[in-house]
């Protein structure tokens, strides 16, 4: 049964496939946008002790390596990602999946490029597996609009929550004036508010 509401104790952060080479293939959204809201979802967990787990596809290929400031914002997380060997959906990957289950989290917080091949099949693996699954828009991407939007509505017609960086980091904070708010609020306006012009 789903939880009405993702917090940094009931939810884990999965960052799926934000290498330097799949970034390259994204021209759905603006790779800075990704960027920017992908760094302020790693900060976030970070900052409220909410697990993070990255995973990254045949590094040694096109694909790259993870972007160096994602790399930089979750050191930890970094050192620890699970490398793949080439499974699409991470969900089927017997370490990533092992990662996950370890975190004893039920709601998963997702995002990846690409959108319609790295994040469509482990977001609708996890709804089929009894997670609640919420997938941050706005840290995705795609090779076309249509592309990005075919998977949108894929996912959301398979019960997946679709949201937004601001919207996901306001849910976590749920009072600003707590002290996960003023942390969550900090790297909001540090991280996305102060840079949009």
């Amino acid at each position: 049964m789903r939880n009405k509401q993702f917090t940094s104790e009931n939810a884990v952060l999965l960052l799926i496939d934000h290498q330097v080479g799949t970034m390259g293939w994204v021209r759905s959204s603006s790779l800075e946008e990704i960027k920017m809201n992908t760094v302020a979802l790693a900060k976030a967990a970070k900052a409220v002790n909410m697990p993070l787990v990255l995973t990254s596809s045949m590094e040694d290929q096109p694909q790259g390596p993870l972007f160096e400031e994602l790399a930089q914002a979750a050191p930890e997380a970094f050192a620890a990602r699970v490398q793949r060997a080439g499974i699409v959906d991470c969900m089927q990957d017997t370490n990533f999946s092992a990662a996950v289950q370890k975190t004893g989290r039920k709601n998963m917080i997702m995002a990846g490029l690409t959108t319609d091949v790295c994040v469509v099949y482990p977001a609708i693996s996890a709804l089929q597996e009894g997670y609640a699954v919420q997938v941050v828009v706005d840290a995705c991407g795609s090779p076309t609009k249509t592309a990005d939007d075919i998977a949108l509505r894929r996912m959301e017609i398979a019960g997946v929550t679709l949201t937004t960086t601001n919207q996901l980091i306001a849910e976590l904070a749920q009072d600003w004036s707590s002290a996960n708010g003023q942390k969550l609020i900090g790297i909001l306006f540090q991280e996305i508010l102060s840079k949009q012009s």
